[in-house]
């Protein structure tokens, strides 16, 4: 191809390659302009749609409409600072005896039932022992070897008086009649661990008559809590069940389990209060005895140990109950009927708020303590405000539509 020729096709293709280059600016410059003038009008239209962030929320009731709403004026309220908890009342086991016999045996009768109330030292159940048997036999053979002993010494001192015995004799004579007092004595003293009187021992000694029946008092006054007594079974000392049962119930314990963090709020001899559901109208009065040494790791929770007073003996073992405690004194502060607040879908809640009784305008709020049917108002209303204390979900449910007039 001749010289001119190829340069001529050379210079088009680089004209042609700049000039698809400018078409390709112009083009990307035109999206770009039209597309952020599309943005501007989009977003002049959500201004204009978008309701201002901080309007106030408000409702017109009629006259006959607000004739079925309550208002009133916030005023100041006593709230009492204190805890509570869930637990139940079990037994004072300080005060609770499981009564075994001494030895071992076998029932011959049994006297009180579960419920009955005992005294101190009242008959429980008396059952034949072997041992006893075997404990009196030896008191009366002791005694009579005392007597034999007492009137040989007597004998020997007689003799050596007049000459007719060595001093040896006499001797041999008063150290076995210690001997004789030594093993009395200790036949006397095994028969008080049976729980025989000094009189019983002694008539046993003058009757020379030994019984096997022995006698299992109440060691303490109380309640019979539980009895598997019964003739004809055979009983031992610490063998499960014991025969009997005893609480001394004027005192009851209350087990609650506690939050770990409101460990801190406790400490033993702090009074408490305690209600059951047998008795809604009354409050039991208590005091804590002891604080759990551990939280348990599952539920992160102690124990809490309290003595509660019960002398007309109310309380019964299982039953759940209400522990509350003071740990702060009472405070005076504005207060709302909880029938005047309303939680909104996202958590937060709200009152309704008027002056004129017409115009309500929704206020949020929040609360603190909750009593009695008020709750503590710690922001969003003022004292002797006017506001709804009952039919606020009626405006709530107006304002969005839901309700009609």
């Amino acid at each position: 191809m001749p010289e001119h020729a190829r340069n001529f096709f050379v210079n088009a293709k680089s004209s042609l390659a700049v000039i698809t280059t400018v078409i390709g600016i112009a083009a990307i410059a035109g999206f770009y302009f039209w597309s952020s003038d599309f943005r501007g009008q989009e977003k002049s239209r959500s201004a204009e749609t978008a309701p201002a962030a901080d309007a106030v929320e408000s409702v017109d009731l009629t006259a006959e409409q607000v004739s079925s709403v309550k208002i009133a004026a916030m005023g100041m309220r006593r709230f009492n600072q204190d805890r509570e908890a869930l637990g139940s009342i079990d037994f004072n086991q300080t005060r609770l005896v499981q009564v075994f016999p001494p030895y071992q045996g076998r029932i011959i009768s049994a006297v009180p039932n579960a419920g009955d109330e005992v005294v101190k030292d009242q008959v429980l159940f008396t059952i034949e022992s072997p041992d006893l048997l075997q404990a009196e036999s030896t008191l009366i053979s002791a005694a009579g070897v005392l007597a034999l002993q007492n009137r040989n010494l007597a004998r020997q001192a007689s003799l050596v008086k007049f000459g007719g015995a060595a001093q040896r004799d006499l001797e041999q004579a008063t150290s076995d009649q210690q001997t004789a007092e030594g093993a009395l004595r200790a036949a006397r003293d095994a028969l008080r661990i049976f729980g025989k009187s000094y009189d019983e021992i002694d008539a046993i000694i003058s009757a020379r008559k030994a019984d096997s029946s022995l006698i299992v008092h109440s060691p303490i006054s109380g309640t019979v809590t539980a009895r598997s007594a019964a003739p004809g079974l055979f009983v031992q000392p610490g063998t499960a069940p014991a025969p009997f049962t005893v609480a001394d119930t004027s005192t009851m314990w209350m087990l609650a389990n506690i939050s770990e963090a409101d460990s801190p709020i406790y400490h033993v001899g702090d009074p408490v209060q305690v209600k059951v559901g047998a008795f809604p109208d009354r409050m039991f009065d208590g005091v804590i005895l002891a604080l759990g040494a551990s939280i348990d790791p599952s539920t992160r929770r102690f124990a809490v140990r309290s003595e509660i007073q019960d002398p007309q003996h109310l309380l019964r073992a299982g039953m759940f109950a209400t522990f509350k405690i003071e740990v702060a004194p009472p405070i005076d502060a504005l207060a709302i009927a909880e029938s005047g607040v309303v939680r909104e879908g996202d958590g937060t809640l709200s009152a309704w708020t008027t002056k004129d009784r017409r115009h309500f305008v929704k206020q949020t709020i929040k609360i603190g303590l909750q009593q009695a049917g008020y709750d503590q108002v710690l922001s969003g209303l003022a004292d002797q405000e006017l506001v709804v204390t009952d039919g606020a979900v009626f405006l709530s449910n107006k304002l969005y539509g839901g309700a009609t007039d």
